[in-house]
Formats: C-alpha cells, structure tokens, sequence
C-alpha cells in the first residue's frame, strides 16, 4: 500500500501542510501585512510550479492582490478599475475557457453551472468590451469572487485538514498534493 502511495505523489510547490494552510489563511485575512507575505509566497510558488499553479491560487492571489493595492491607498479610482478588472476578467475566462472551447455555450450559461452569480459575467463583460464600470461595482465583484473561490476550493483544503489530525507529515502532504489539482477542469 505504502508503494502505491509512493506511485501517486505529486510534486507541488508547497512545501507541505502547514505552509498552504497558512497562506490560506493570510489570503482570506483581511490584514494587508499578512496578505502581502502570503502573496509573496503564492509568487515564490508560481516560480516553482509555473503553468501547473492551480486556477484557484492564481486567481485568488490576482484578486487579493487588488484589494490589498486599493487599501494601499497608492492608485487612483480609474487605476484601480483596471486592475480589479484585468482580475475579474481572467478570472471569468480563465474557469469558463476549456468547457466553452469544447461545446461553444455563452458565458452566462457556464457561469450558472458553476453556480458564478450572471452579473459577474455581465460585468466582465462590460469592462472588456463596454464602458468601465465604477469602482464600487468592480470591488463588489471581487468579493464575490473571492467568496466563491473560497467556498468552492479553498475551504476544501481546510476540511481536508481538519480530518485526520493525527496523521504524519508524509500523508497530510499526500492529501494537499490531490486536492492541488483541482483546477478548472474540477471546477467544471
């Protein structure tokens, strides 16, 4: 059984339970300090794993990334948009794009399988091909977003956790590696 188990190993780069975990947590924090350090690791991350990073992560780090530049207090209203937006944007592309290549359904439609609310597909399509929506809207998209991301993929790694508390290091890694593939072909 051990052998098997050693056979379905995947390499991530995580380095283990307690390292994703905590980035987790910084993500979803609320203090920019703390979001900062996890989006630096998320960054140290990418540089690892490169295209193999789950959607998730990526998305959820572009994401944070803006709320923690608009708290910075650094960017104007219109430069916050288009950050907010370029996030918003991938983020409706990105989890839609291998299932609308292979049977050509709109937007809308997708969105609602993955239970995406339509007005966040209607707003990305308003900041890639209509007027720029105000700030207030892009940020309120972001939260959803970022509520979805966390109910659908990352409070799935924490309950993964909070079961099997007493297992070693070796198969709470083993645990976080299976779920790290859940990209946009899980989210479909």
């Amino acid at each position: 059984a051990r052998r098997r188990l050693q056979a379905l190993r995947t390499v991530v780069a995580w380095r283990g339970r307690a390292e994703w975990d905590q980035v987790m947590v910084g993500l979803y924090c609320g203090d920019a300090r703390l979001q900062q350090e996890a989006l630096d690791r998320v960054s140290a991350w990418k540089s690892r794993y490169g295209p193999r990073m789950p959607l998730a992560v990526d998305s959820t780090a572009e994401l944070i990334r803006c709320k923690v530049l608009d708290s910075s207090g650094r960017l104007k209203s219109h430069e916050l948009i288009l950050s907010y937006g370029l996030a918003l944007v991938r983020f409706v592309n990105l989890i839609t794009e291998k299932k609308q290549n292979l049977v050509g359904l709109p937007l809308r439609q997708l969105a609602r399988e993955v239970h995406i609310p339509v007005w966040v597909v209607d707003l990305r399509h308003e900041l890639t091909h209509g007027k720029l929506p105000r700030l207030a809207l892009c940020r309120k998209g972001c939260d959803v977003v970022l509520d979805w991301l966390r109910k659908t993929y990352w409070s799935r790694q924490l309950g993964n956790n909070l079961c099997e508390q007493n297992e070693d290091e070796d198969e709470e890694q083993e645990d976080v590696e299976g779920n790290a593939e859940l990209d946009s072909d899980a989210w479909e």
